[in-house]
């Protein structure tokens, strides 16, 4: 799928919040730049968050508990291994009693739960971003109701 704005990718991420359940954990990879908060914004939005969603790029994990579930919004960007993870006690947010959005989760292969659904995002252009998902056709809209 591609996006054509910013607000097609938060569109998209508030869709995808239809699908999502407790328990569940969505693995943004991408650059830096390639739409990961924004789609998180949208998924939070969907979700009924009402406070202000920030990219956790130095707090590592934000909650959101305003929606239908908790929010997890993490970033592992910093991380310098699972240990890390394990050691702040964040890693009992993941595969918890709320949804849990991990950008950069190829710092911390060994924490990532089972069954967790990867989201590829590229940047196709100067707002055009390319989503792919092996997990999840993310073009069928009725999957998003």
């Amino acid at each position: 799928m591609i996006t054509k704005s910013a607000a097609e990718t938060r569109a998209l991420g508030e869709k995808l919040a239809g699908r999502l359940q407790p328990g569940d954990v969505l693995l943004l990879e991408g650059d830096l730049g390639a739409g990961k908060s924004e789609l998180t914004r949208g998924i939070a939005k969907g979700l009924g968050v009402t406070e202000t969603v920030t990219s956790p790029s130095f707090t590592i994990l934000n909650v959101y508990e305003s929606g239908r579930c908790p929010l997890y919004h993490f970033d592992w960007y910093r991380l310098e291994s699972a240990e890390e993870l394990y050691e702040l006690g964040m890693d009992e947010y993941l595969g918890g009693d709320g949804i849990a959005v991990v950008e950069w989760p190829g710092r911390c292969p060994d924490a990532v739960p089972e069954g967790a659904v990867r989201i590829r995002m590229t940047a196709a252009g100067e707002n055009e971003r390319m989503i792919e998902s092996d997990e999840w056709d993310l073009e069928d809209e009725t999957a998003c109701d």
